[in-house]
């Protein structure tokens, strides 16, 4: 009940936090105002001195910190070392424990009644802002004494969580809450809403269980939490190599790599041993021009092994089981009652939907690669597409901008990302030089989000350099979420402690109090937000210069900073539904629709410290002519998914590679081969079981946001508020579907049924630069 992942990419890791969440006045414009503005760009100031620092602050290598008097982990005093974050969760999980019997005794007072959403919501932050910040050092911290401390701080508050998780008494208090019509309505909007999160996570939890079948979920969840990290091990695990013969290279289009494997096999008289992934296996399914090489690699990169199979089976099994356990048809059924799409009914019918939409689009381009085969091979018409011809007849392209463009450096990125914020919502980044100790590693880089009416929204961490020991791809972490904390009434957990405990806490209120700020203007003070980039970007070196970006690695830091300002903007009194503490199938929203923007020439122009940046009208736009064979593609991983999550894995004998391969037979364009599995590779299946398709259904709705509000005017202040007023600042306080159905003028939407699924199926996805491997 008290936690929920903070961190936003995927694959997002599954967290032992279920039910408490930690670890994500304009005038009003009316949707005929927005639809109907004049499709002018508004008028963009020349970059500031604030945004021409922020090019040298990324560009230029900055030296290791001196540690003389260090600050501490994030300013915080009280972490200056390793053993000071053990003692940090200590102090902590005796605090929590004191309020958890705070609210435990909420019925012996009306006015304590009162105070229980508030201080379930300050325990789960309590417990939260520790753990998201131990799961953001065990990823990214290098020294190996701070990585043991943050698992260790990790396990330990974690296990707390779970016993809260269970706890019969706080789910009786907060149904007394529920109850009681006075104390119903004498709560926010926001207030009934993160009551009913922890109400439903409460009841996910096999909370309302007689204590033996409360028992039997509690070990079940134990079995799917150890399945899921084995399961996501073995699909990382190396496949076998598929042995390529000298004559069977005959012919190989690449001639660098291509001809030195030539020359190696017939030097060495020996089959070439080729491994999926390598990128003589990526040059094999793109170059070599006759069928065995790639359908070798092909079979041996989609191979598993049995246990690898059963895996995966006792992981869908046990979700299955456990779902039943709660009195749920399926897993899917258990884990959509509280996204948008609320019912794996109606996720079908979205998917149905975007598939009627793409299937036309993806068979035309099918055929188009059916024709060059058979031009290649001399065929007759219309040759078989199989799935290791996909690469060889359109080989997959970068992305690349829409206009040519000069030379693009991380700093000069994060200047125009800054010049976007303040065109649309008067909001710009600062840097900030972070004191002694405050940073794990000398390449990080601090930033202040400043607005201009409210003045620091929050701060943002930006590691992105490649370095041995971190994580590849691209992360968003929330290590601190807003909230309001002036009504906290702290007082009220320590009435009835001794001297002794009165010590033990002091850490803990030391490590809390910190990044709080009152608002202008108000008597309301806030605890601002504090979110970390991950990146793998080549760090810049004085040898080389400054770092410069590809273009997928631009939309990437686009993406990223969409989750960091929906974390920033996203200010709210509570933070279980703070920035993107809100739906899976809402989350990706913002960082899918800033990808958009990269689409207007106008925001290119943000690039150049004059408007300029050399934007031409004859660059080289990427489009993909068999993108819609990618998309067809994902939809069919999404339904597998659900495949996956529905009752059908509680029947004897079912078999993954089975409903594979039956899914592929009734709605899929390339055929199955038989003897592959890929889905011991699917890993999302774990951090997004019955989920998948939020990431599809975010692009649909970024495509129609970015279509029908910002496309013809993309840095209109007046747009970009609407939006901010109407999706960001809300986090995940109020129901999406009226979100997004007050912003795009649909009442249709609001409801959020079956028909609003069907609707959002039907929208033309439109995001050329949306990639289905970041997010």
């Amino acid at each position: 009940m008290l936690a929920k992942a903070a961190k936003h990419a995927f694959p997002r890791p599954f967290t032992l936090r279920a039910l408490f969440r930690g670890s994500l006045g304009a005038q009003r414009l009316s949707s005929k105002t927005i639809r109907s503005r004049s499709a002018t760009t508004s008028a963009v100031q020349p970059a500031s001195v604030d945004d021409t620092d922020l090019i040298a602050f990324f560009d230029q290598p900055h030296a290791p910190q001196k540690a003389t008097n260090p600050t501490g982990i994030f300013g915080h005093r009280v972490l200056t070392t390793p053993t000071a974050f053990n003692a940090l969760a200590d102090s902590t999980l005796r605090r929590a424990q004191l309020l958890t019997e705070r609210v435990l005794r909420a019925r012996e007072s009306r006015d304590e009644l009162f105070k229980v959403v508030k201080n379930l919501d300050r325990l789960s932050d309590m417990l939260c802002g520790v753990i998201d910040l131990a799961e953001l050092l065990r990823n990214a911290h290098p020294d190996p004494a701070w990585v043991q401390s943050a698992d260790e701080v990790y396990e330990k508050l974690c296990e707390f969580m779970n016993v809260l998780n269970t706890n019969v008494g706080l789910y009786e208090v907060l149904g007394a809450v529920l109850s009681d019509q006075e104390i119903v309505r004498s709560l926010s909007p926001e207030a009934y809403q993160t009551a009913l999160i922890f109400w439903r996570d409460f009841e996910k939890s096999g909370i309302h269980l007689p204590p033996a079948q409360r028992e039997r979920f509690v070990s079940l969840s134990t079995e799917i939490m150890v399945l899921g990290r084995q399961f996501l091990n073995e699909t990382a695990a190396p496949r076998p190599p598929a042995r390529i013969k000298y004559s069977e290279l005959q012919g190989v289009q690449d001639l660098g790599m291509g001809a030195r494997l030539r020359l190696q096999a017939q030097v060495t008289k020996r089959d070439l041993l080729v491994y999926p992934g390598s990128l003589q296996a990526q040059m094999i399914m793109r170059s070599a021009p006759t069928e065995e090489p790639r359908r070798k690699v092909y079979m041996a990169a989609n191979s598993s092994t049995p246990a690898q199979i059963e895996t995966l089976e006792r992981l869908l099994r046990a979700r299955g089981e456990l779902a039943r356990l709660v009195g749920k048809e399926s897993y899917a059924h258990m884990a959509l009652a509280d996204k948008m799409a609320k019912s794996p009914e109606n996720v079908h019918h979205f998917l149905d939907a975007l598939m009627d939409h793409t299937r036309p689009h993806a068979r035309r381009a099918l055929r188009t690669l059916s024709t060059r085969k058979q031009a290649h091979l001399n065929t007759p018409p219309f040759p078989i597409i199989q799935a290791w011809d996909r690469d060889y007849y359109c080989p997959p392209e970068p992305p690349a901008p829409p206009v040519s463009l000069p030379p693009l450096t991380v700093g000069t990125v994060f200047m125009a990302l800054s010049r976007l914020f303040r065109a649309l919502y008067g909001v710009s980044l600062r840097l900030s030089e972070p004191s002694p100790g405050e940073i794990w590693h000398s390449d990080v880089r601090k930033l202040e989000v400043f607005d201009e009416e409210l003045g620091v929204l929050g701060w943002i961490y930006a590691d992105l350099f490649a370095r041995p020991g971190k994580p590849g791809g691209a992360a968003h972490y929330t290590v601190r979420c807003s909230r309001r904390t002036d009504n906290d009434d702290e007082k009220g957990d320590l009435n009835r402690i001794d001297q002794h405990d009165r010590a033990a806490v002091q850490l803990s209120q030391a490590f809390e109090i910190e990044r709080r700020m009152r608002v202008p203007g108000h008597t309301m003070t806030f605890q601002l937000p504090v979110v970390v980039l991950l990146c793998e970007f080549t760090r810049p070196s004085v040898g080389r210069g400054p770092t410069i970006l590809e273009w997928h690695e631009v939309l990437t830091l686009f993406h990223e900073m969409g989750h960091a300002m929906h974390s920033m903007i996203g200010r709210t009194e509570y933070q279980n539904v703070s920035g993107t503490r809100c739906a899976t199938d809402f989350v990706e929203l913002p960082s899918i629709l800033m990808e958009h923007f990269l689409n207007s020439p106008s925001v290119l122009s943000l690039f150049g410290l004059d408007n300029t940046a050399q934007v031409r009208q004859n660059g080289s736009p990427h489009d993909d002519p068999c993108r819609s064979i990618d998309t067809h593609t994902q939809i069919l991983l999404a339904m597998l998914d659900q495949a996956y999550h529905s009752p059908a894995v509680l029947i004897p004998g079912f078999a993954s590679t089975d409903t594979l391969a039956r899914l592929h037979r009734e709605r899929g364009l390339i055929p199955y081969v038989p003897g592959t599995s890929w889905q011991t590779q699917f890993g999302h299946l774990f951090g997004y079981g019955a989920t998948y398709y939020s990431y599809l259904f975010d692009r649909a709705i970024a495509s129609r946001v970015w279509q029908r509000i910002f496309a013809q005017d993309p840095l209109n202040r007046e747009l970009g508020e609407a939006y901010k007023r109407k999706i960001l600042r809300f986090g995940g306080g109020k129901d999406p579907w009226e979100m997004v159905g007050s912003l795009l003028g649909s009442s249709a939407l609001a409801g959020g049924d079956a028909k609003a699924m069907v609707e959002v199926g039907r929208w033309r996805i439109e995001d050329d630069v949306a990639l289905p491997g970041r997010h």
